[in-house]
């Protein structure tokens, strides 16, 4: 390769982004390049079946490295290129949201980048450890003399000058596993990003996020429920119950295998029932079913979504609890967005809006040019937001530390969340 070859091959690497989901039921990788205009166009997609994952965690290290590294291979030999590095998701239970507030005093004198520098700095002094590890800790409002809400304080004059740092953390062995897993595949992990950040990226209008709304992944293993408020992800619970589960059902309750399951629950499957049900008939093949022993066994489709509606009348029931206790309640929350590979349940969408009597809409991925239609539904929400959330370069305080230096946080903040759940409330 000559050297103007190599250069160009250089820049274009630059403009590459790689996706890597890694969930319960699939891996599945997407590998994109930023336009000149800033848009996302999709060069290849991969995906495999995941064997290594339960409820979100790494359960099998040798399993899931080599379902990363064929997804991934896959999506690189559709595009045509190479890529050394990608951006993870991360959705197992245990995350936790928060806002850290820190203020300086200035005096009233004009602010300028440094003044704005060393309240970074300041910010990322002011995460204490706890335990736990962050995946973000991103300054996201600036606060003037108790001002809010303003977005670029440099020029200004102020006596205090204040910022919200919005943080997000793990527990530290889940992370250290997923990003073991995804080295050993010979791939450098750019960043682990929480799913419902990078979902509600995708599936969610900067409108939503500022009046407020929540965000459902129904997951195949874990179901993760996030409230967004004032433009910020101020809470978050996992309900260790997913779409998996309803499959599980199905197998067990007709004993048939689970692929067969899950085709009957994608072919003939519903979360509402009609009285035609009652006489479209489907044949269910037995686990122990050999060729030539006759006829397969039926079934009718209401007997079906009869199983199928006990497991989603159950893990909507959660999902009402946890909203619950997130306080999207009262005359507030009335937007919740469904996305996963749950929400492609027929009629899972009114479902929802009938048990929790809010708006529901299913969530599908935005903002990608090209992408295939088979990774255009809501399975692949985390996927696409991946690659929104690495296009948008965001700030994290963590990268004006030391090389090497691990953050570990109990964020605080409570004060803040309250203030933007309360101003949710009104405004709704």
């Amino acid at each position: 390769m000559s050297r103007r070859d190599s250069r160009a091959a250089a820049a274009r690497g630059e403009k590459l982004i790689t996706a890597l989901d890694i969930g319960s039921w699939k891996v599945s990788a997407l590998i994109a390049e930023r336009g000149e205009n800033g848009e996302l166009n999709v060069l290849g997609t991969g995906q495999r079946e995941s064997r290594g994952v339960r409820r979100g965690y790494v359960a099998d290290m040798a399993s899931t490295e080599l379902a990363v590294r064929e997804a991934v291979e896959q999506a690189e030999r559709i595009a045509g290129v190479n890529i050394e590095d990608v951006w993870v998701s991360f959705s197992a239970g245990g995350l936790v949201s928060n806002i850290a507030s820190v203020e300086v005093q200035l005096g009233g004198h004009r602010i300028e980048q440094e003044d704005i520098d060393q309240l970074l700095t300041a910010g990322r002094e002011s995460i204490d450890p706890a335990g736990r590890m962050v995946l973000h800790a991103q300054p996201t409002l600036y606060t003037l003399d108790g001002l809010n809400g303003v977005t670029n304080p440099k020029g200004l004059h102020a006596d205090k000058l204040g910022v919200d740092i919005h943080v997000v953390a793990a527990e530290p062995s889940p992370v250290r596993n997923l990003d073991l897993c995804v080295r050993s595949a010979h791939l450098e992990v750019k960043a682990i990003v929480a799913s419902p950040v990078a979902t509600g990226m995708t599936c969610l209008s900067d409108e939503e996020r500022e009046l407020g709304v929540a965000l459902v992944e129904l997951g195949a293993g874990v179901t993760n429920v996030s409230l967004f408020a004032g433009g910020l992800l101020v809470g978050l619970a996992s309900i260790p119950i997913g779409a998996a589960d309803i499959t599980d059902d199905i197998a067990s309750a007709f004993g048939t295998r689970r692929a067969q399951a899950e085709r009957m629950k994608c072919f003939y499957g519903s979360a509402t029932a009609t009285p035609r049900d009652n006489h479209d008939m489907i044949e269910v093949a037995p686990i122990s079913s050999e060729e030539g022993q006759g006829e397969a066994p039926r079934i009718t489709r209401a007997q079906l979504i009869a199983v199928i509606r006990q497991r989603v009348e159950h893990l909507f029931g959660e999902i009402g609890k946890a909203l619950k206790e997130l306080g999207f309640t009262g005359p507030i929350g009335r937007q919740v967005v469904l996305t996963g590979g749950g929400a492609e349940l027929k009629g899972i969408a009114d479902y929802a809006q009938g048990l929790l009597g809010r708006s529901v809409r299913v969530g599908r991925p935005r903002g990608l040019t090209g992408l295939p239609d088979a990774h255009s539904g809501p399975a692949f929400a985390t996927l696409a937001g991946l690659t929104r959330y690495a296009a948008s370069d965001p700030l994290d305080l963590r990268s004006i530390q030391t090389a090497g230096d691990q953050t570990i946080v109990k964020a605080s903040g409570s004060a803040l969340i309250s203030r933007l759940v309360t101003a949710f409330r009104t405004n709704l």
